[in-house]
C-alpha cells in the first residue's frame, strides 16, 4: 500500500492556539512513526496558513516569522475531490507566454487530521471546509464539532437525549451590558451559590470563574463576557470529583478508555493545572508535554461499578453528537454518587493518547484507528445521493417566457 500523506492542521485564531501547537507536534511525531507522510498545515494567529518542514520545531512558534526559511503560504483547493494543498498566492508564470510555470500544488492530501482546540477549528469551521473539499478527516463532523464547542447548545442536546447535566442558565453579552442587575437576578433565581461562569465557546478552562456571592459573580461574568457573546452560568456542587474518559470510534463501533481523575490545586481544573504545572522536559520548556503531563490518578479511584457507569455515559455522549475519532468526555461525580456530563472535547488536548496508552494502544496505533474511521465516514457520505432531477428550471424558463409573452 502506498504511503498516505496526512495534513495535520493546527494553531488558528484561538485562545488555545499554543495548546494546539503542542498537541500537533506530538501528533506529527506519532503519525510519522506510524508510517504516514506528514504535511504540517499551521494556521497562524492572524489566520494565514503555512506549511514547511521548519514547522516541526517548537522554537519557530515562539517568535513566528512568516518570512523565515522553510515556510510557505498555503491553502486547500476546495474543489470537491481535488485534495491538493496549494501554494498561495499561486506562483507567477514564467516567460512571455507563461510556459514552464511552477506548479502551485505542494502536496496531494489523502487524509486530514485537525488538531485544533477552540474557535476557528474545533468548532466545525475547518470540518466544513474539509467536507466541501471532499477530504477525509479524523475529527468529529460539522454538527458534533459545533455542538461540542458550544457549552449551551451541548447541554440542550444532552438534555434532549436524556443525559444528565448540571443545572444552568445562560444569557447574552448584550443583555449583560444593557442591564447587569437583571442578569444577576436571573442567575440568582435559577441557581444557588457557588456558581461557575463560563464563556460558551472556549476550552482549556480559559475565562471560567467561580462565584460565591453577588460581587464575585459580577466579576466572573465580566471575564467570561470578554471572551464570548454567550455566557453560561452553572450550578456548583460540593466537593465534586472530576472523571474523564476518552471514547474512540465511529457509528456503531464505539469503545471507552480507562477513566482518569485529574488532580487540581484549585477549586476547579485551571489552565495552569492542565498545561503549566508540568515538569520541564529535556529541552527545558515548561508545558511541552501538554495534557499528558497533568497530575492525575489512572485509573480513577471510583470503583468498578462507577467506572462502568462513567464509560457508558461517555459512550452515550459520543453517540448523541455522532462523533468520530478520539474524543474526551469530562464528567463530575457528586458526593451522593450522582454522575453528570460536564463537557465533551471533540479534539482533546494531546488527543487523549495517554489514556489509550493505558489500554495498550500506542499513539501510532490510535492514529491508525482514527484514519480508518475517517475513510469509513468519507465512504459512507459518498454513498448518499446528492442530486435530484426536477423540472424546476424548466418550469422557471416557461414562466419567464409566459411573462414575456403577456407583456408583448
Amino acid at each position: 500500500m502506498a504511503q498516505l500523506t496526512m495534513a495535520v492542521i493546527y494553531g488558528s485564531r484561538s485562545c488555545e492556539h499554543d495548546v494546539s501547537v503542542v498537541s500537533a507536534l506530538q501528533f506529527m511525531d506519532a503519525a510519522e512513526k506510524g508510517g504516514y507522510r506528514v504535511a504540517p498545515v499551521y494556521i497562524a494567529r492572524d489566520g494565514k496558513w503555512y506549511t514547511g518542514d521548519a514547522l516541526r520545531e517548537v522554537a519557530v512558534y515562539q517568535r513566528f516569522d512568516p518570512a523565515a526559511h522553510g515556510l510557505r503560504r498555503a491553502q486547500f483547493d476546495v474543489a470537491a475531490g481535488s485534495g491538493d494543498l496549494i501554494a498561495w498566492p499561486p506562483p507567477k508564470r514564467k516567460g512571455l507566454f507563461g510556459g514552464g510555470e511552477e506548479s502551485p500544488v505542494i502536496a496531494h492530501i489523502d487524509v486530514a487530521a485537525p488538531v485544533l482546540h477552540g474557535l476557528h477549528g474545533e468548532d466545525g469551521t475547518v470540518q466544513g471546509l474539509l467536507e466541501l473539499a471532499g477530504i477525509p478527516y479524523t475529527s468529529a463532523g460539522v454538527m458534533g464539532s459545533a455542538v461540542g464547542m458550544d457549552k449551551i447548545a451541548m447541554k440542550l442536546l444532552f438534555i434532549g437525549a436524556g443525559l444528565p447535566v448540571l443545572p444552568y442558565t445562560w444569557f447574552l453579552r448584550d443583555a449583560w451590558e444593557r442591564d447587569p442587575e437583571a442578569v444577576i437576578a436571573q442567575v440568582e433565581k435559577a441557581l444557588a451559590y457557588p456558581v461557575f461562569v463560563k464563556p460558551a465557546n472556549l476550552g482549556s478552562s480559559i475565562g471560567i470563574g467561580r462565584a460565591a456571592d453577588r460581587e464575585s459573580l459580577r466579576k466572573a461574568i465580566e471575564v467570561a463576557a470578554s471572551f464570548d457573546r454567550r455566557v453560561l452560568a452553572e450550578a456548583g456542587i460540593p466537593n465534586p470529583k472530576e472523571v474523564n474518559c476518552s471514547v474512540l470510534g465511529y457509528a456503531e463501533e464505539v469503545r471507552a478508555s480507562v477513566c482518569e481523575m485529574p488532580v487540581s490545586t484549585e477549586e476547579f481544573l485551571t489552565y495552569q493545572d492542565k498545561y503549566l504545572r508540568a515538569a520541564k522536559d529535556g529541552r527545558g520548556s515548561a508545558g511541552s508535554k501538554g495534557m499528558q503531563s497533568l497530575a492525575r490518578q489512572v485509573p480513577a479511584p471510583i470503583g468498578e461499578e462507577m467506572t462502568e457507569r462513567a464509560k457508558k455515559l461517555a459512550c452515550d455522549a459520543f453517540r448523541a453528537l455522532d462523533c468520530k475519532g478520539a474524543v474526551r468526555v469530562d464528567m463530575l461525580l457528586a458526593e451522593d454518587g450522582a454522575l453528570c456530563i460536564n463537557e465533551i472535547n471533540t479534539i482533546p488536548g494531546s488527543l487523549a493518547f495517554y489514556l489509550w496508552a493505558e489500554e495498550g494502544l500506542a499513539y501510532p496505533a490510535l492514529i491508525e484507528s482514527m484514519v480508518e474511521y475517517a475513510f469509513r465516514a468519507h465512504a459512507q457520505k459518498a454513498r448518499s445521493v446528492f442530486a435530484y432531477d426536477s423540472t424546476i428550471l424548466q418550469s422557471y424558463q416557461q414562466g419567464k417566457r409566459a411573462a414575456k409573452s403577456a407583456k408583448a
